[in-house]
C-alpha cells in the first residue's frame, strides 16, 4: 500500500465516527496524475445521491501528456462501495451535522487507487482549542519525563 496524499486537517476539524475504504471511478490520465502525486483532497467532501456516493472538489492535476483527453480537474467522481455501506453512510449523513470527508488516497497492493473516507461530525471552535491544549500538555509532560530520565 502506497499512500499518495492525506487530509491532515480532517482529524482536527472533524470528530471521525466511521471509516470506509472505497474505490474511485477514474479516467486513465487521472490515474497517471495520482500516481505522480498530483492530487489534493483538502477541499473535498462527499454526498450520497440516488443510492451512490460521489466525491466533490477533489482536485487532480491534468496529466501533462494527456492533451485534450484530460477531464475537468475538479469533476464529480463516483465512489465504489457495497450497497450496505452506502445505506449505512446515508443513514449517518441524514443525522444533523454529519458529513463525508476523504481522509487519504492510496494505491492498494493490487494497483487500484483507493480512498479512505470517514463519516464525521464538525468540531466546534472550543473543542479544537481543547484538543490543542491537550496536545501541548502531552508534549510538555513527555519533555519533562525525558529531562528527568536524562538527569538520573
Amino acid at each position: 500500500m502506497k499512500t499518495i496524499t492525506k487530509n491532515r486537517k480532517a482529524e482536527f476539524q472533524f470528530e471521525i465516527d466511521e471509516v470506509f475504504t472505497a474505490g474511485i471511478e477514474l479516467k486513465g490520465s487521472e490515474v497517471k496524475s495520482i500516481r505522480a502525486g498530483k492530487v489534493s483532497i483538502k477541499e473535498a467532501y462527499g454526498k450520497v445521491k440516488k443510492g451512490e456516493v460521489h466525491i466533490y472538489d477533489m482536485y487532480i492535476k491534468p496529466y501533462d501528456s494527456g492533451g485534450h483527453f484530460n477531464p475537468d480537474p475538479t469533476r464529480t467522481r463516483k465512489l465504489l462501495l457495497h450497497k450496505r455501506e452506502i445505506r449505512r453512510i446515508e443513514r449517518k449523513t441524514l443525522e444533523q451535522g454529519y458529513t463525508i470527508v476523504p481522509i487519504e488516497i492510496y494505491i492498494s497492493d493490487s494497483g487500484y487507487v483507493k480512498v479512505t473516507i470517514a463519516v464525521a461530525k464538525g468540531r466546534k471552535l472550543y473543542s479544537k482549542k481543547h484538543r490543542i491544549a491537550e496536545r501541548d500538555a502531552k508534549r510538555r509532560q513527555e519533555r519533562e519525563i525525558k529531562e528527568a530520565l536524562k538527569n538520573m
